[in-house]
Formats: C-alpha cells, structure tokens, sequence
C-alpha cells in the first residue's frame, strides 16, 4: 500500500550548504552558483533546475519544472562554508583547480575570497597523498566537537534557518566496516577512546547528524554506509545519501549497460581505464585509496546485467578498472573503454568509448541536486537512507536485504516518482494501455 504523501514545509530562509573539502568540485560548485547569479552562466546538468516532470497522462502536456513542482531552496537563500587541510580560500582554490577560465573566476573574486575554510579534521594515514598544514588537533570525540562548533558558528553568522552537508573532500584508504561501525553505542564508544581507525569523513557525518542535518557522501569512503551512521540518522530524523558521485566512466556505463541488458547482448569483457590530473588523481595513485574507488566502480556492472539470471550472457564477463594519475591533464578526465560484445549466433563485436570529460562540470550540478533535494527530504520528514537520489551516486545505498538499483533509467523513474508522490500526484507506470483500449 502506498503510504500518504507527506506534508512538507516550506523552505523558508537562508540553507546553509557545508562542504567538507574546499577543492576542485566544491569550488566549481560555488563559483558556479554565483556566476548562475550574476547571469555569467546557466545551470546546465541540474534536474532541480532545468529538469521537468510529467504528470498525468501523456495527452495532458503537463510538465512542469521540477523547481516550480517541488518546494526547493532558492539559490540566492544558498549559504556556503566549508573544511580543508589547505588554508587556501575558494578564490585561490579554484584558480589551482584549474577547472574555470580565470577570466570568470575574476569576476567572482569577492564572493569567492569571503569563503575561508575552517581547519581540517585530516589524518594522513587516511589520504596518504595529501600533506595538510591546516589541520584541527585532538582525539576523535575532540575532533568530531570542533566541527560540529564550527557548524553552530556558521548557522549563527549566517542566520541559516537550514543545513545540509555534502563530502567533497578526498576519497579515503580502503575501510571495511568492523566492530566499532555495527552501532550507535559502538561508534560513541569508540569516539570516547580516540579510537584511530574511525576516519575523519566519519567524524563531519557524526557533527552533522547528531544535529540533525542531512548528509550525503561523494566519495566511495565507508562513512554512512555502516549501521551506526543509519542509526543515528534514523534517530535524529535526518536523511543520507551516498555513496560517491556519478560522473564521467560510470555514468557512461550505468546509460549503457542497461541498453546491452535489455536487448541481450552479451559481453565478455569491459576495460575502463582514466587518465586525470587533479588533487583526486593524486589521492587515487595511492593503492589504498585507489581499491576505495575500484570497488565502488566495479559495483555497478552486476546488478544491472545480473549474470545469475543470464549466464550465457554475462557469467564469463571480465571487468577491469584503471586509474592512471597524469598531471598534464588536470580536472580534465579522460575516461577509456574497451567492450567485447556478441550478439546473434555468438558473432563477437566491440564498442569503444572515448570521454573526455571534466569531472569537477559533471560534479558539481550533483552537488546542487542532492543539497537540494535532501533538504526538501528533511522538510518532508523522511529521514535515513534516501535511495531515490541513486541517480546520482555509483555506489547507492539501500536497506539491507535489498540491492541496489544501478541502473540510470530506473534510478530516474524512482526520482520522479518520488516527487509525484511528495506532492500527491498519481505514479507514472508507462504502461500506456489505456491510450489503445476503447
């Protein structure tokens, strides 16, 4: 039985979005927000912004924009603070980024300049590529206090009536859940004895939970994928979602794959390889931090083809991941692939896929739906894992029992149906019958 659409409140002042990691998205992120403002750009990439939705029947015509169907924060109520082991501001961030024409940064300066991170809380066993010298001191439980000062700090300065945090920060060494993630009173004990092998991504979800602020993971670190983090979530009625944004390769594989899928095609072998240059490449070059992002790539292909139900097809398939850092290129991606298909009688093909992407373009209107939408989930009073927003993470959280749904038409269809729900609007199946039946 469907459950009765919820009442949502209105979003009424100013939402402060934190971003833990002042880096290459985050900075693309902001700057893109305040050239949106000043008319220097459009949204392009945003479904809360250009994205419309179809309601009733298809010989209605109506499809509104999602922002004018949904009640969402404005981008001028949008606030931004954020944590970095850099001391650099956005403007100096984003001119290292490299990922905006320092023409249009200029134009941001002011705006961009007033935005100075707070200290980290870093520890470099966890991102062994990066150095920090603008670091927070303490144990565990200090740590996760300190940031969530600065969250109270900022709200007040602000005047935030709102927040929702996003982690943009570097992805973490390989991390398997064990004994101190199985539970809430499990994760405080482990706060209390400075515990060293909660990571530090850990610490901002447990500031911003404990307050209620929902909170969604764009990298393939552990964070809120663990037992105690839904816990929490659940009992401070704030919402998650994770993990890792869908960018460049993925996004390809996840448009892709279901179309082979669904036309049963077979494959025998998919190699992605990517070059890139940025800070994520440099993190990525470390082995451990690399296995973080493989395991999260690998995931996808699985449960889209699911080759338990289709042997013939996808049993014998070999799927190979590389990341190569390549400081020349900067945060400009090049994702590579190779696939080996067959098709009728076993006669073999292949499809090769060049993208030269910009991660931190594809990214950063991630950012902005998924700050959005999550804080329209909390007006809503959802709370816990949110799986409508897989469209937008590689590796989606679900309850467990269930698998996750990689597929990006699916994952859409949810979205949608998510808000024609929230605002009681009759679900949209596709079927289509009732248009030839008398």
């Amino acid at each position: 039985m469907t459950q009765a659409p919820p009442s949502i409140a209105p979003a009424s002042g100013k939402l402060a979005i934190l971003l833990p990691g002042l880096g290459a998205v985050s900075t693309t992120f902001i700057a893109g927000i305040e050239a949106i403002l000043q008319g220097l750009g459009r949204p392009i990439g945003s479904l809360t912004q250009m994205g419309r939705v179809r309601l009733g029947k298809r010989t209605e015509m109506k499809v509104p924009l999602i922002k004018e169907f949904v009640p969402l924060a404005s981008l001028d109520d949008l606030v931004f603070g954020s944590w970095d082991c850099v001391p650099d501001n956005a403007y100096e961030a984003a001119l290292k980024a490299g990922v905006l024409e320092p023409t249009l940064i200029e134009k941001l300066r002011s705006k961009l300049e007033a935005i100075q991170p707070w200290t980290a809380a870093f520890d470099q066993k966890f991102v062994q590529k990066l150095h920090g010298t603008h670091c927070k001191r303490g144990t565990r439980r200090a740590l996760a206090e300190q940031i969530g000062n600065d969250i109270d700090a900022f709200l007040k300065k602000t005047g935030a009536s709102r927040a929702v945090m996003i982690w943009c920060g570097s992805t973490e060494v390989f991390t398997q859940s064990g004994p101190h993630h199985a539970s809430l009173a499990a994760l405080e004990k482990a706060l209390d004895h400075d515990e060293q092998a909660i990571a530090p991504s850990i610490l901002y979800a447990y500031a911003a939970l404990t307050r209620g602020i929902p909170y969604a993971n764009g990298a393939p670190n552990l964070t809120v994928d663990i037992p105690a983090m839904q816990e929490l979530a659940n009992q401070t009625h704030a919402p998650i979602a994770g993990k890792d944004f869908k960018t460049g390769q993925t996004l390809m594989k996840t448009i892709l794959a279901p179309g082979l899928r669904a036309r049963h095609l077979g494959i025998r072998g998919w190699y992605s390889t990517n070059i890139l240059g940025n800070r994520d490449g440099e993190v990525l070059d470390d082995p451990q931090s690399f296995k973080t992002k493989e395991v999260s790539k690998l995931s996808v292909l699985g449960t889209i083809l699911q080759p338990e139900l289709n042997p013939e097809l996808y049993s014998d398939l070999y799927h190979k991941v590389c990341i190569n850092y390549y400081p020349p290129r900067g945060d400009n991606k090049e994702g590579w692939d190779n696939i080996d298909i067959f098709g009728w009688l076993g006669y073999a093909m292949q499809i090769k896929i060049d993208f030269l992407c910009r991660d931190s373009i594809l990214a950063a209107p991630i950012v902005l739906d998924l700050a959005l939408f999550l804080d329209l989930a909390k007006r809503a009073g959802l709370k816990g894992i949110q799986e409508w927003l897989s469209f937008y993470l590689k590796s989606p959280m679900v309850k467990e029992g269930l698998y996750p749904e990689h597929n990006l038409f699916h994952q859409e269809m949810k979205l949608m149906n998510t808000l024609r729900w929230m605002m009681g609007e009759t679900q949209i199946t596709h079927l289509g019958i009732d248009y030839y039946q008398a």
